[in-house]
């Protein structure tokens, strides 16, 4: 294992380069402190569902806790998850200081030294997070599903709720794999493969390429590794993205919201693709769908991870839609295979607190509160540029620590994967260290396994550079 030096462990070049918040004002303090000590805002009907035993899942170490949930597999013939979401919105005053903060943050951006909150603290990982033992407001979702675990029935109400247990990933996955589940969660394997096969009928676009995670600390040195999905983690994303579709068609029902939209591949770029499986000697036969080839197969074999890095093409603009009185022309999100939401993550992304206020007015025939309405338009662009810094600041780190780790190692020779060529360079994923870069060379082979020699490495712009050995 390749561990940087123990004087590389600051990020706050990169920080400062994005122009990332340091800290909240202290208006934003001042008034997030005084909604925690009101609790005036949560007078009104809540549903008591602190007799649920909710339990949340999430990366180990997690303090901003958005969902908690509950699955029954009792119900005859199927399901009936309870999902506890942040009530976000019981914190937040439409307006204020830290509701004009949120607007100008979008969403928590996480770095490797700390993250940059969407909130501030007293609310992000205490008053508004479900922590375990405590009660908390929450906006609860009952979903019932039938056999072949499709919804029928979707209601959502404010609640109390308070979660018993805080799992990591890991943590359920090994209580799965030896048979000694939680209850709340004994049904999560079963559930979540089906709505895995779900997926697969609705044409939904899922990739498996390798992720990127960097671990260690600014005292010992960072490293760099890549970070396996468990089986827990992809039927967890599932209750997200079930609760997320319930949203849409609510949404979509009422003609109000925003969508998280994502446009069918065309013909063309779907023949392309066709082209670059049979170049790869994947065999993909003509009444396999896009989505029913990629869950097929096999993630760790490198023409696989080549397939996957050209799907990425039909992936291409994603965004948000916002609409009110007449429906888009397009509602769909082709990822996941049918109209979705973000509703699921208040604590740590904006658009979450208003789309579920909608989602909350429709289920009670009641009108969509104002500041909503008039937040509308708006919610887009915010979102969308914050999803870009998002994006740029994961790869920045990421680009850092792969220079601090290689800067050392010039002239070496690794073995890696060809991902995408192009004319005279191809992407290429390294295998020991894992690191994704540029190779020079013409006629590079995708899908295939070839040596590389680091030519060079440029710390200052998180560069580094390969050519075929």
């Amino acid at each position: 294992m390749i561990r940087t030096h123990s004087a590389d462990g600051d990020f706050g070049r990169l920080r400062a380069e994005f122009e990332l918040p340091e800290s909240f004002g202290a208006d934003v303090l001042a008034e997030a402190e005084s909604a925690v000590m009101d609790p005036s805002q949560f007078i009104g009907d809540r549903e008591d569902a602190t007799d649920l035993p909710f339990v949340t899942v999430d990366p180990a170490g997690a303090k901003d806790l958005d969902q908690a949930v509950v699955i029954d597999s009792r119900r005859r013939d199927g399901f009936r998850v309870h999902y506890a979401i942040a009530d976000v919105a019981g914190f937040v005053r439409p307006g204020g200081s830290v509701d004009t903060e949120a607007r100008r943050r979008g969403q928590t951006l996480y770095l490797p030294d700390g993250n940059v909150p969407l909130h501030p603290p007293v609310l992000s990982e205490g008053a508004a997070s479900l922590l375990p033992g405590e009660i908390r407001p929450a906006v609860l979702w009952t979903i019932d599903l039938d056999s072949a675990a499709e919804p029928v029935d979707v209601r959502v109400r404010r609640a109390w709720v308070r979660s018993t247990e805080q799992f990591d990933y890991e943590t359920v996955q090994a209580a799965l794999d030896a048979g000694v589940p939680h209850p709340s969660l004994a049904a999560l394997g079963e559930l979540g493969a089906m709505r895995r096969a779900s997926a697969v009928r609705r044409g939904a676009v899922e990739l498996q390429l390798p992720e990127q995670a960097i671990g260690g600390d600014a005292g010992n040195g960072w490293v760099l590794g890549m970070r396996p999905r468990t089986d827990v983690e992809a039927w967890n994303a599932e209750l997200s993205l079930l609760t997320g579709m319930a949203a849409a068609s609510l949404m979509v029902e009422a003609k109000i919201g925003v969508l998280r939209t994502l446009p069918d591949a065309d013909a063309e770029s779907v023949d392309w693709l066709r082209r670059s499986a049979h170049a790869l000697g994947i065999v993909w036969p003509e009444s396999t769908g896009v989505s029913e080839l990629l869950t097929g197969l096999d993630p760790t074999l490198p023409e696989s991870m080549a397939l996957y890095a050209c799907t990425t093409r039909l992936l291409r603009g994603a965004g948000y839609t916002s609409f009110e009185g007449e429906l888009p022309g397009s509602v769909g999100h082709a990822g996941v295979g049918a109209p979705y939401a973000h509703v699921t993550a208040p604590i740590r992304r904006l658009v979450d607190r208003f789309t579920t206020e909608i989602c909350l007015a429709v289920s009670a025939g009641a009108p969509v509160p104002d500041w909503v309405r008039a937040a509308l338009p708006a919610l887009p662009t915010l979102m969308s540029a914050s999803d870009s810094l998002a994006a740029r600041v994961e790869r920045a780190c990421i680009d850092q620590v792969e220079a601090w780790m290689l800067r050392e190692l010039i002239g070496g020779t690794f073995e890696a994967v060809v991902l995408r060529a192009e004319e005279a360079r191809a992407e290429i994923l390294v295998e020991n260290p894992p690191v994704m870069g540029k190779c020079a060379g013409a006629n590079l082979p995708e899908g295939e396994r070839i040596t590389v020699r680091l030519i060079s490495v440029d710390v200052e712009r998180r560069k580094v550079a390969f050519e075929r050995a």
